[in-house]
């Protein structure tokens, strides 16, 4: 008989029988009474075209027919009489008498482990696109349907996802999460599993603060993504490819208003490492990192009294900011300003240096008069 854990049992004891279920319930085993929707455990007694039976340990079998053996089809295909399973009861008695269950959740829970065994092995797999959106490609392997993000195809798919609804490729599972229905592909880790396996090797050698020379393979508002070269320790020539962001931040030691200006897309450079995201495996990198801070010696060229010509950098109700030199600026206070004296951007003025604070990056400026006054005699 069946396993009788987590299922109701009934127990009729009697010396005078006035039900079948009186006589069964005699034999000194426990009868299987069923609930709707109770989960059961139990043997399979019979598999034919279109119906399954199972030993439920109740007074007549369990039967899976129709619809529900429909659903369970490619389940039920890997399946054989003997084999203990579980089962969701559907009808504890139809007007036949029969016990009528599904395998739908146990289908269910099979295709996810099926998924999670495929990404635990590394398991390449076929899927079929069928929607484009957004983000990527919605794919159906078999009976799932599982999402391919766009950055997670290769290169040779790039700008072209579109054309591959109703075509079948090849990909890895990377994230199979049951609860939350998630079931995640890449493309990419099958068309390009050489360059991100070197690409890991690459990573494990990256240390903060070393300098690689990369490609620039996107420009954002907030900064710059380079496809660093970073060598294979112990494979001479070979290059491991890794992704990394310039934070707007961290282009110039002058106040960046668009990335734009400075680099394009495909514009080689020359970047330093900051720190890794362990999360991600990108890189954090800087540009202006390559070259010293303009402050640490700026009192040594700009002391206080000196008298030189720049250019209003920006222009804030608070006073006017004027370019030192290249990552430095100093503030005229709106306060050393008379009503007279205005500027705007791109304005030559000759200012003279009345305090300079390296570690605050601050310099106080006062404007030098060149003109003769009205009144001079």
């Amino acid at each position: 008989m069946a396993d009788k854990q987590n299922v109701d049992t009934k127990e009729v004891k009697a010396t005078s029988f006035q039900t079948m279920d009186e006589l069964l319930a005699s034999l000194g085993d426990t009868i299987v009474v069923p609930k709707k929707g109770q989960v059961v455990k139990g043997k399979i007694t019979g598999i034919d075209k279109k119906s399954m039976t199972v030993d439920i340990g109740a007074k007549t079998e369990g039967l899976v027919i129709e619809k529900e053996f429909d659903v369970a089809q490619d389940y039920i295909k890997e399946l054989k009489v003997g084999e203990e399973i579980e089962a969701v009861v559907l009808t504890p008695e139809n007007n036949r008498g029969q016990i009528l269950i599904s395998l739908k959740k146990a289908a269910v829970d099979s295709k996810w482990e099926y998924f999670e065994d495929a990404m635990a092995n590394q398991t390449i797999l076929e899927v079929k696109g069928i929607e484009i959106n957004k983000g990527g490609l919605i794919v159906e392997c078999g009976t799932m349907r599982g999402f391919v993000p766009s950055s997670q195809f290769g290169k040779q798919f790039m700008g072209k996802i579109k054309n591959l609804k109703g075509k079948s490729i090849s990909v890895l599972p990377i994230e199979v999460d049951k609860e939350k229905n998630r079931l995640i592909f890449s493309e990419r880790h099958v068309s390009e599993a050489k360059e991100l396996a070197q690409r890991d090797e690459a990573l494990e050698s990256v240390k903060a603060g070393t300098n690689y020379e990369g490609v620039v393979s996107g420009v954002m508002p907030f900064g710059l993504f380079v496809t660093v070269e970073v060598p294979v320790d112990g494979k001479e020539g070979e290059f491991g490819h890794v992704e990394g962001l310039i934070h707007i931040s961290e282009i110039s030691w002058e106040k960046v208003n668009n990335p734009k200006d400075y680099h394009k897309v495909g514009d080689r450079v020359q970047v330093k490492v900051l720190g890794i995201d362990e999360k991600t495996g990108k890189l954090n990198l800087s540009l202006k990192q390559m070259s010293d801070d303009p402050w640490e010696k700026i009192e040594e060229s700009y002391s206080v009294g000196t008298t030189f010509t720049g250019t209003v950098s920006r222009v804030e109700p608070f006073g006017v900011f004027v370019n030192v030199e290249a990552g430095v600026d100093g503030l005229i206070h709106a306060s050393k300003l008379t009503p007279d004296q205005t500027f705007k951007k791109g304005d030559e003025v000759t200012v003279s240096v009345e305090s300079v604070e390296p570690k605050q990056r601050r310099m106080s400026l006062s404007v030098v008069t060149t003109t003769v006054p009205e009144n001079y005699k």
